[in-house]
């Protein structure tokens, strides 16, 4: 769902993850220029999901203690 939102409006994509900085980007890439501020989202969209599965998988390594 995130990456659509990142083609339809770019910065709505970027607070969904919580990053306010990145979200102020977002809105002056977006302003300026519309693809480098759906580039960012994508960027900043992937690098949330790559942090969740980071925390993820070190939960489980500290439940079962590989």
């Amino acid at each position: 769902m995130r990456y659509f939102l990142c083609f339809i409006f770019p910065p709505l994509a970027v607070l969904t993850t919580g990053r306010i900085g990145a979200f102020i980007l977002s809105i002056i890439l977006t302003i300026c220029f519309w693809v480098p501020g759906i580039i960012h989202a994508v960027l900043v969209t992937n690098d949330y999901y790559a942090a969740k599965r980071h925390r993820q998988m070190m939960r489980t390594v500290k439940r079962y203690g590989f």
